[in-house]
């Protein structure tokens, strides 16, 4: 087996867009294309590693994404020893910290740094012959999945859709018109049965909206219902809201440090919490999150919307720290994620299998994207 230490030899990124026919809507805005910033790592022995960098908002920020890697980033470590991928993070995050902090732009820099590090992540499964799943402590590589993204026009059809192909599990997008919200609810509820259904408002309502409207979405059965309120309201607001709103709630994808996810730990508000590992964190801090809200007593369910290398990513660690969680895999077109997502492509009985191959256990073509390269 090689050593532990390897060096990086090289970084890229690329990034591609998608077009849709069919926008996804959330209620504050529409994705007219799907973005994917792909991130590829070689170390000196010739193994590759491959991570993804969130970039779905602002519509052209995934470009300005792929430059933070292969114009800041990538320089900063080539030629870097390294044992554990945590050192880079590490090496990464403090490089940056003012430059960041200068431009305003903590977001996009630690997005970026979130998807050299899934790629490191890889390498380091990959050296030790291991799948990732394995190497991050899981015992079992089959989770459960659910579909969302299913937007308020067409909703039954694309869950529909969804069922048939091999889906149990749903998420409705509302926020929008709430006789609308109403209306697709109990559709899906119809169409789903006693299987899971949950809710995303996308922060949409204020405190006192949510307080209207959550009460009533009781009838459905909702597994939960994600960010009611901004992510960012005072806590004291997030506690009412659990107190009053008679469905469990859930939010994650929009905290982006350990302090807000220890806030979100420490009583009982949330039931699911949902972060995103090419958002912030990586594998190396979302690892250590993941483990945290297993021991809180709550259920970890990665966030994802985007490409398939993420998406994949997102399955490993929830196969490598285990729980009654579930993947979120958007049910909208994008071949971005189908093509590059591996065995997460392939749901049945509302569950997806990973394989025993090293590392995210994929060897991504980009040839089969090649005419949506937009960087």
């Amino acid at each position: 087996m090689p050593s532990p230490k390897f060096t990086v030899r090289n970084v890229q990124a690329f990034c591609y867009r998608y077009p849709l026919a069919t926008p996804v809507v959330t209620s504050f805005g529409r994705m007219l294309n799907r973005p994917a910033v792909f991130v590829r790592v070689e170390d000196e022995d010739g193994y590759v590693g491959w991570g993804e960098v969130w970039s779905n908002f602002p519509s052209t920020g995934a470009e300005h994404r792929t430059r933070l890697v292969n114009e800041i980033l990538a320089p900063a470590i080539h030629g870097r020893g390294v044992s554990e991928p945590a050192e880079l993070f590490a090496a990464m995050t403090e490089g940056t910290a003012v430059l960041a902090l200068q431009s305003g732009e903590p977001g996009p820099f630690a997005q970026a740094i979130a998807g050299i590090d899934l790629a490191l992540w890889d390498i380091h499964a990959r050296r030790r012959k291991l799948p990732l799943w394995k190497l991050l402590g899981g015992t079992g590589n089959r989770i459960k999945v659910y579909a969302s993204g299913i937007n308020p026009i067409d909703s039954r059809q694309t869950a529909e859709a969804a069922l048939r192909r091999g889906h149990l599990a749903l998420k409705l997008k509302v926020g929008f018109d709430p006789a609308t919200d109403r209306s697709n609810l109990a559709a899906l509820r119809d169409v789903v049965g006693a299987g899971v259904l949950a809710a995303d408002a996308n922060q949409a309502w204020s405190l006192t909206r949510a307080l209207e409207l959550a009460p009533s979405y009781g009838e459905f059965g909702l597994a939960w219902l994600e960010e009611p309120i901004r992510a960012d309201r005072p806590w004291h607001e997030w506690q009412t809201l659990s107190e009053q709103a008679g469905v469990p709630l859930a939010a994650g994808e929009n905290i982006a440090s350990s302090a807000g996810f220890d806030q979100a730990l420490h009583d009982g508000v949330l039931r699911v919490v949902q972060p995103d590992i090419a958002k912030w964190g990586g594998l190396t801090v979302g690892s250590k999150i993941a483990r945290s809200i297993l021991v809180a007593d709550k259920i970890f369910c990665p966030h994802y919307l985007g490409g398939g290398i993420g998406l994949l990513a997102s399955a490993h660690l929830l196969a490598g720290v285990g729980g009654a969680g579930m993947l979120e895999v958007d049910s909208n077109d994008n071949p971005l994620r189908d093509r590059l997502c591996g065995p997460v492509a392939d749901v049945k009985d509302g569950a997806v299998t990973l394989g025993e191959e090293p590392g995210l256990g994929i060897e991504p073509d980009l040839s089969w994207i090649e005419e949506y390269r937009a960087a």
